[in-house]
């Protein structure tokens, strides 16, 4: 049986959420959004769009669609059928042609009013959070749950994605946890949940380091690596962090 402290205590410790948990999903997107649009205000981001000069076209909306990788056309597409006669629909033909390259033809000038002028649809801003949730958010967090990776891990996995892409490509996701698990064991391998996460984040930076566009890795030694040091696994809050020298802070 257990005694009146230890059911007093089952009683009053929480389980470790998961980055699925509500709360903790609007911390690792006001994570990302601090890297990514340098704002706690994630939900101002709908609307941010520009090209970025990384030969990917077009980034744009709350997770960084772009025209060149096709993860844009799929949110348009997407959007289209929800919404039929869209102020974007008129585009599709013209993202079709750029899928795969850093071109802006059939897109500017006007592409940029265009898109400002969905985000305040709130179709669109639902779109958005579908694939986000599609193509990012949710398979990299089931990949980090089977890795047996707590918050932190998952969060780590998300961005690494956000960033770099899903698959097996020579930068992608894929390929930094294959190089982190020829250097580490996972959890759900034996392995230690700290050794693993420094060989993914090792093997994040040096991605990072090999494209032009994202040679600042401050995302990862300034924020990731900081929580990591502090052995906040499951990503409790206060958090401090700097990214490219900002500095931020959510206190709950």
């Amino acid at each position: 049986m257990l005694t009146a402290a230890v059911l007093a205590l089952s009683l009053t410790v929480a389980p470790s959420a998961d980055l699925t948990d509500p709360h903790k999903k609007d911390i690792a997107m006001r994570l990302v959004s601090s890297a990514e649009n340098s704002s706690l205000d994630w939900k101002a981001q709908y609307g941010y769009i520009e090209d970025i000069k990384d030969d990917r076209g077009y980034t744009a909306g709350i997770i960084g669609f772009c025209s060149g990788t096709g993860d844009m056309l799929e949110l348009v597409e997407l959007y289209t059928r929800r919404k039929p006669g869209n102020v974007l629909a008129a585009y599709l033909p013209a993202l079709r042609r750029v899928n795969g390259t850093d071109s802006l033809k059939g897109l500017a000038p006007h592409f940029i009013r265009d898109w400002k002028t969905a985000a305040k649809d709130p179709v669109f801003r639902k779109a958005q959070d579908h694939e986000r949730d599609r193509v990012y958010f949710g398979p990299a967090v089931r990949q980090a749950k089977k890795d047996g990776l707590r918050a932190l891990g998952q969060f780590v996995y998300y961005d690494a994605v956000v960033m770099h892409g899903p698959g097996q490509g020579r930068h992608s996701v894929g390929a930094i946890r294959k190089a982190a698990v020829a250097k580490a064991r996972t959890p759900a391998r034996g392995g230690d949940e700290v050794t693993y996460l420094n060989a993914f984040l090792d093997a994040r930076r040096a991605a990072m380091k090999a494209e032009r566009a994202h040679r600042d890795t401050t995302r990862v030694d300034t924020m990731q690596r900081v929580f990591l040091n502090d052995r906040n696994l499951d990503l409790r809050p206060p958090l401090t962090w700097k990214v490219y020298g900002d500095k931020y802070t959510i206190k709950k």
